[in-house]
This record gives C-alpha cells, sequence and structure tokens, in this order.
C-alpha cells in the first residue's frame, strides 16, 4: 500500500423518495480509500451498503438519488455528473463487480464480443489488441484455456467461472477502484477461496484499490486491510479489520462478531441481536442501535459522533455513547479496555 488516496466519500447521502415518506438509505457515510487496499463494508441486509455502492458508480435511479456530500475519485468530485460523463467513468476509473455475474454479461453474447466492446468503450485499440488484453484479463483471474473460453457464451460457464468472468470485465481498463457487491456469495466455499485469493493477489501487485461489500465477517477477515460497519445507513465503526473483529467497540459490531457460528461454543444456541433493523423511513432522532442494544442508557436519545483514534492506515472509529472499548486508550497502550 503507498498509501495514496483514491477515493474519498465525505457525508454521502442518498435518499428514496416513496409515497411512504423519505427511506434515508445512506445518511452521512464518510470514508477514504488508499491505493492498493481492500475495504471491508459490512452490515446486515438492509444497513445501507449496497445503496453506498451504487452511489460511488451513478447508478442510483428514482425515486432515489444522492441529496448531499461528496465523492472524489482521484480528487475530482463525482456527485452532480451528467450520466454521459459517469459513462466515461464507469468500466475506466471506477468498475463494480455485482453479486449475479448475469448483470454483468449478455446471454446471447459470446464472451469475446462482450470483453472487447469493454476495452474498445473506452480505449482507441485495434480489435485484436482488445481481445489479446481480453484473453490476458481471464488468464490474470485463473481462467484455464482462455482463447476457447472467449469463443464461448455465458451459459457454457458455471457459477463461479461467470463470476471470474465478471471480475476480469471489472479489471479490463485497468480501474482505479473496484466496488465488488458480495461477488461470492452465491459460490461454494472452495470456489469462492480461490476467488478471493485471487482477488488479494490482483489487488497487492496492481495497486487496485478494492471496496468488498458483504455480510460475510469471515470472508472480510481473510481478504480485507479495513473494515467499516454499517447500520441503519451510517458507519458505527470503522479501522484495521483485526483489530475490529478481534476487539469490536460498538455493541452492533459485538454482536455480529457474536453471531458467528465459529464464536459459539458447541451444542450451544447462537449468539442472536434482539430486536429489528429500525425502518430507513422513520429513523429515531437519537442512536439508531439503542433500541437492540444492552448498554442503551438515557444520552442515548442523542445521535452520537463517529469519534476517531489514532491516524492513517491504523485509525480507528466508533459512533457509540457507551462503546465496549475505550479507542484514546487502546491508541495509547497495547491493548484497548474490552469490558
Amino acid at each position: 500500500m503507498t498509501g495514496e488516496t483514491v477515493l474519498e466519500v465525505e457525508n454521502l447521502k442518498t435518499h428514496f423518495f416513496t409515497k411512504a415518506g423519505v427511506a434515508k438509505a445512506v445518511d452521512g457515510v464518510s470514508f477514504s480509500l488508499r491505493k492498493g487496499e481492500v475495504l471491508g463494508l459490512v452490515g446486515e441486509s438492509g444497513s445501507g451498503k449496497t445503496v453506498t455502492g451504487f452511489s460511488l458508480m451513478g447508478l442510483v435511479d428514482a425515486p432515489g438519488r444522492i441529496v448531499e456530500g461528496s465523492i472524489r475519485l482521484a480528487g475530482q468530485d463525482l456527485v452532480g455528473r451528467r450520466e454521459e460523463e459517469w459513462r466515461k467513468l464507469r468500466g475506466s476509473r471506477i468498475a463494480m463487480i455485482f453479486q449475479d455475474p448475469m448483470m454483468t454479461l449478455n446471454p446471447v453474447l459470446r464472451i469475446d464480443t462482450q470483453m472487447i466492446e469493454a476495452i474498445r468503450a473506452h480505449a482507441g485499440v485495434s480489435r485484436e489488441a482488445a481481445r489479446e488484453r481480453a484473453r490476458e484479463a481471464l488468464a490474470r483471474v485463473g481462467i484455464p484455456a482462455p482463447d476457447e473460453r472467449l469463443e464461448a457464451y455465458p451459459h457454457q460457464f458455471s457459477g463461479g467461472m461467470r463470476q471470474r468472468v465478471a471480475i476480469a470485465i471489472a479489471l479490463l481498463n485497468e480501474p482505479d477502484v473496484i466496488v465488488a457487491d458480495e461477488p461470492t456469495t452465491a459460490l461454494d466455499v472452495t470456489i469462492q477461496a480461490q476467488i478471493l485469493y485471487e482477488v488479494q493477489k490482483l489487488c497487492a501487485e496492481s495497486g487496485l484499490a478494492m471496496i468488498w461489500i458483504t455480510h460475510d465477517l469471515a470472508v472480510v477477515g481473510g481478504l480485507a486491510d479495513r473494515i467499516a460497519v454499517m447500520y441503519a445507513g451510517r458507519i458505527v465503526e470503522e479501522g484495521p479489520v483485526g483489530e475490529v473483529l478481534d476487539a469490536p467497540a460498538h455493541p452492533y459490531t459485538l454482536g455480529l462478531v457474536g453471531s458467528v457460528p465459529s464464536h459459539n461454543r458447541r451444542g450451544e444456541r447462537l449468539a442472536q441481536i434482539p430486536g429489528m433493523t429500525p425502518s430507513l423511513l422513520s429513523l429515531p432522532a437519537g442512536c439508531t442501535f439503542a433500541q437492540r442494544c444492552p448498554r442503551a442508557t438515557s444520552v442515548c436519545a442523542g445521535m452520537p459522533e463517529l469519534a476517531f483514534s489514532g491516524g492513517g492506515a491504523d485509525a480507528r472509529a466508533v459512533r457509540c455513547h457507551h462503546p465496549h472499548v475505550d479507542l484514546a486508550a487502546a491508541a495509547a497502550g497495547p491493548a484497548g479496555d474490552v469490558r
């Protein structure tokens, strides 16, 4: 990791204007991403992580829109860009890998046709040069016999192979940032492990920065450098992945870690977070997790700020009045106070 910041998101708010009211899907999200870094964006369904990813790609359609904040890619703000400008950026500067590879692949076109078009849409190269680049991209993600695979159709691939092709397409134009929205969720663990290894290797070798959106803490623990935990449209904890998973500061993060089967003794009931996520149409004025939190007090009627400790790649942050870890003490000493 070079330390060079390639993406800065500040106070991003993406709301959906419906007949039932305004759903605050993303409500003040801020983070940065450095070259070669993998940021894990985690949270349960409805936390806002996928909408955050779509916002970064300019893919939020009516009734949703970005109402506030900035998305700076290499210093240039993307918010408010026209669709024509977004089309030039997507695939060339910032790309996305979807959970379903068929959102990327056209079922009636051969793989080579799709990959060549993706290259020539952004680069003035010949078809022969584009085809060679496509072949190299397939080889990079571990697809055997890439020349033969280029002539195949998507239905002739397994689910894991289709996802590898989707990753290869995202890499074609060497973007600065890739947003990956749970791309290995539907794959078996063996194929998942292979793809995660290849992605991690690509980021380390090429300096590619990646946001990996998932609900799977095990995947994030083995892949990401940093982790940002989202709840009800906001980031509630952020920091180096090992520190956050080993010593969670926010009660919600602790609940997520505790609900992983490997963290429970054999034969015991799985730990659960009580209650339900509040409706995005009527979020409480204070801490949105207070109604589910065993540490909540009257002070939680006020919204806690995201408090930071440390700096650079070692910075940690938590949005909680009663965190499990005193981040200031943790930054000053070898270990935090886990209560």
